[in-house]
């Protein structure tokens, strides 16, 4: 069974773990889960109040409703290059597409290569039916092209990237993803792009999308949420952009899994890539203060290294002493009621690093790190 051979999510785990916690009376600090403190935009939120009111409550195609589907096209035709058509794009929640595109490139058994440390996609490429295969990132977190090579194999039919990093804050510039998609493209493999961080940039640097070098979607696959760039995690929101072959695949899956969309999350949504870059701007520069913050914090403590941020809203500094990184947030969340996720959940690549999440209130994280600082002057 293929259930069997996944893993629970360590930051939906983390989450039950801090409301158990908190259910008993503790006060737990988390610094642990990409969950912006943010409400929705109200703008976004009235969108789709009128439209549950004017009936946009039942059955819709499965694709999306048009009017998102064309937002889509014009927003990565203006933001990231990308050109394609409406049957290019998938509405769909972007965890799910994570697992749909690896199930449209080929039949099973596949390899997915995936980044390490890096998110957790090992269990939608195995769900797909195909064999997670990590690719380690270079010193400095970037892509190392001979490493790629050294692991593709016969059985290789996709590789996933992800700029800005989750959980590493850093992003992958141009003439690395120019590397790496001509190699791809020669050796026939899909290139399957989670940018949910777009619009979470924090430095001179411009965020590239992959996608951008075709002429027309061909061999990658774009991945794009609303979840962080309009703080609506909660609406499970995000499209997908990509070859129409690959497309009318993934969306079988859409019509035998759930139907379709809430057509009214939809229209919100259209909203959003419309018009909400005001809401981006006001969020980023927000998260800019608390990633200054969370820097000022860190360097107050000795044992923790690095963990500059160019994107997103993590850091992953390194950090000294014996203890593995589970170990060590065992003891961060028993000893002194803070919440961290350990770097060896996002592979081996990540052992011995914390990720350290700036998206709550400066007030919450400027309690976090004062636990961490008195862990770590006390062990």
């Amino acid at each position: 069974m293929l259930l069997d051979k996944i893993t629970e999510s360590p930051s939906l785990e983390l989450i039950n773990l801090v409301l158990k916690l908190k259910a008993e009376g503790k006060k737990v600090v988390s610094l642990g889960i990409g969950d912006p403190s943010f409400d929705t935009p109200r703008e976004i939120i009235e969108v789709a109040y009128k439209s549950m009111l004017a009936g946009d409550t039942h059955y819709i195609h499965s694709f999306g409703t048009l009017d998102v589907r064309e937002a889509i096209v014009r927003k990565v035709a203006r933001k990231n290059g990308i050109r394609a058509g409406i049957e290019n794009t998938l509405f769909m929640t972007t965890k799910m597409a994570v697992f749909a595109s690896l199930s449209s490139v080929s039949n099973v058994p596949f390899e997915a290569l995936m980044p390490d440390p890096g998110y957790f996609y090992s269990e939608p490429i195995i769900l797909a039916g195909g064999k997670p295969v990590r690719y380690k990132l270079s010193p400095t977190f970037g892509i190392d092209i001979d490493e790629v090579k050294r692991k593709v194999g016969p059985k290789t039919k996709a590789l996933i990237v992800n700029t800005p990093s989750n959980p590493t804050g850093r992003m992958i510039g141009r003439r690395e993803l120019k590397e790496l998609y001509d190699f791809c493209s020669s050796r026939g493999i899909y290139v399957v792009s989670d940018e949910a961080y777009e619009d979470l940039i924090f430095t001179k640097k411009e965020h590239f999308s992959v996608g951008s070098l075709e002429k027309r979607p061909e061999r990658v696959i774009s991945l794009f949420t609303l979840s962080k760039s309009y703080s609506m995690t909660g609406w499970r929101a995000g499209y997908i952009v990509g070859p129409e072959e690959r497309i009318g695949l993934m969306n079988k899956f859409v019509e035998n899994a759930v139907t379709c969309f809430p057509p009214f999350i939809e229209h919100a949504s259209a909203f959003a890539l419309e018009k909400g870059d005001k809401y981006i701007e006001a969020f980023r520069k927000e998260y800019a203060k608390r990633k200054d913050l969370l820097m000022d914090e860190t360097s107050r403590i000795p044992r923790l290294h690095g963990g500059e941020v160019e994107g997103a809203f993590y850091s992953f500094p390194a950090y000294s002493g014996k203890l593995r990184s589970q170990e060590l947030c065992r003891r961060l969340l028993q000893e002194e009621n803070v919440a961290l996720l350990p770097g060896a959940v996002f592979g081996p690549g990540g052992e011995k690093h914390l990720r350290i999440c700036f998206a709550s209130s400066e007030e919450t994280i400027v309690k976090a790190m004062a636990g961490v600082r008195k862990y770590f002057a006390e062990n």
